[in-house]
C-alpha cells in the first residue's frame, strides 16, 4: 500500500520535465553544431561523436555496474548534452583517446561521484575540459584553421584572437590588436588569418540564435547570460579606455568561449543560483572573473574557470539570496 504525502500549499504545476529541457537545450545547440561542421568538417564530427558516445556509455556503465541501479538515466538527454558541451569545448583536432578520458572525468567525477543528475556541484562538461586543459595543455591549445574539412589530426593550426590579445598585453604592443578579425568576422565565426578556437565557440551568431530559442521556450531566463555579457562589455570597455593595449569590448564578448559559456554552461540548472537576484550576482561575478583571468591570468581564456569558481559559490548565493516566502510573516512578540 503506497503512502500519499501532501505538502503545504501553495502547489505549483507545470509541464516542464528533465527530458523536455535537456532536449530543448540540445535543439538550441543545433545552429552551433552546423557551423562547426561547416568550418571543421571531419574533425568536428569525430570529436563530437566520440564525446557524446563516451559520455552516454560511461553514465550507463557507472549507473549499472558501480552504483548498481536498475534504471539508467541515459534516456533523459543529460548525458548527451554533457557530451555535446564537452565536445564544443575541445579543439577539432583532439585525439580520440584524450576525448574519452575527458568524458570519463566529466561523467565519472563531475556527475556520478556526487550521485548523478541534480546533485553535482560543478558543471560536468566544464570540469572535464578543465581536467584536460591541465593534463594535456599542448593538445588542448592547438587550434586548426577553418576550411580543412577532410583533415583531422594533421590539420594546420594558427593563433586565435584570444592568443593575439594576450600577446598584446604581455608585450605592451597595442598595434598587435590590428591583427584581430573584424567584429563581423567574429560574429560569423570566420578568421581569415588564424585558428578559430574550440568547436562550439566559433560563431557568436549561432550561439545567440540558441539563446533566443531557449528564451522563447522558457528553458532559461535572461538573468545569467545578459549579466555576464554586459559585465564583460563594461569592464573590458573601461580597461580599453584606460589603456588601448586591452582589446575593445566587442572583441572581448565575441571571442573565445564567452558566448558559449554565458548561454549554455553558466545557465546549467543544477550549478547556478535559483533566484533571479542570485543569478544576477552569479553572472556579474563570472563576467568580472573572466576579464581578470583573460587579461592578467596565465591562460588566454578565463570563462571556464570563472564558471567553475562561481559553481562553488552557488550554495552560498542560494543561502543568502532567498525567494520571498508565501503567506504571512510571523511577528516576534
Amino acid at each position: 500500500m503506497s503512502r500519499l504525502i501532501v505538502s503545504l500549499s501553495p502547489h505549483a504545476h507545470g509541464n516542464d520535465t528533465v527530458e523536455k529541457n535537456m532536449y530543448g537545450v540540445i535543439i538550441a545547440l543545433v545552429p552551433a553544431l552546423l557551423v562547426s561542421l561547416f568550418y571543421f568538417g571531419l574533425g568536428s564530427a569525430i570529436v563530437l561523436a566520440t564525446s557524446v558516445i563516451a559520455c552516454v556509455f560511461f553514465e550507463w556503465a557507472i549507473t549499472k555496474y558501480i552504483l548498481r541501479r536498475e534504471k539508467t538515466t541515459i534516456a533523459d538527454g543529460s548525458a548527451i548534452l554533457t557530451g555535446l558541451l564537452l565536445g564544443f569545448n575541445l579543439p577539432s583536432n583532439l585525439p580520440v583517446w584524450i576525448i574519452i578520458i575527458g568524458a570519463l572525468f566529466a561523467i565519472g567525477v563531475g556527475k556520478m561521484t556526487f550521485g548523478g543528475l541534480g546533485q553535482n556541484i560543478f558543471n560536468p562538461a566544464l570540469l572535464g575540459r578543465a581536467f584536460l586543459l591541465i593534463s594535456f595543455p599542448a593538445q588542448m591549445t592547438s587550434w586548426p584553421v577553418a576550411g580543412q574539412l577532410t583533415s583531422y589530426l594533421d590539420a594546420e593550426t594558427g593563433a586565435t584572437p584570444l592568443a593575439i590579445m594576450k600577446t598584446a598585453i604581455k608585450t605592451g604592443d597595442a598595434s598587435l590588436l590590428d591583427q584581430l578579425p573584424s567584429a563581423t568576422h567574429l560574429l560569423l565565426g570566420s578568421n581569415p588569418t588564424g585558428g578559430l578556437g574550440t568547436i562550439g565557440e566559433v560563431c557568436a551568431l549561432a550561439l545567440l540564435l540558441g539563446l533566443a530559442y531557449m528564451l522563447w521556450k522558457k528553458i532559461i531566463t535572461w538573468h545569467i547570460p545578459v549579466s555576464i555579457i554586459v559585465t564583460v562589455f563594461v569592464f573590458s570597455g573601461l580597461l580599453h579606455l584606460a589603456n588601448p593595449v586591452y582589446a575593445d569590448p566587442f572583441a572581448e564578448i565575441l571571442t573565445g568561449g564567452l558566448m558559449l559559456g554565458a548561454i549554455f554552461m553558466a545557465t546549467d540548472y543544477v550549478t547556478s543560483p535559483m533566484t533571479g537576484n542570485g543569478q544576477l550576482i552569479y553572472g556579474v561575478a563570472i563576467g568580472l572573473l573572466t576579464v581578470v583571468i583573460r587579461n592578467w591570468g596565465s591562460y588566454p581564456e578565463g570563462m571556464s574557470f570563472a564558471i567553475l569558481i562561481m559553481n562553488a559559490f552557488t550554495p552560498l548565493i542560494n543561502m543568502y539570496v532567498k525567494p520571498k516566502r508565501f503567506g504571512e510573516v510571523p511577528t516576534k512578540n
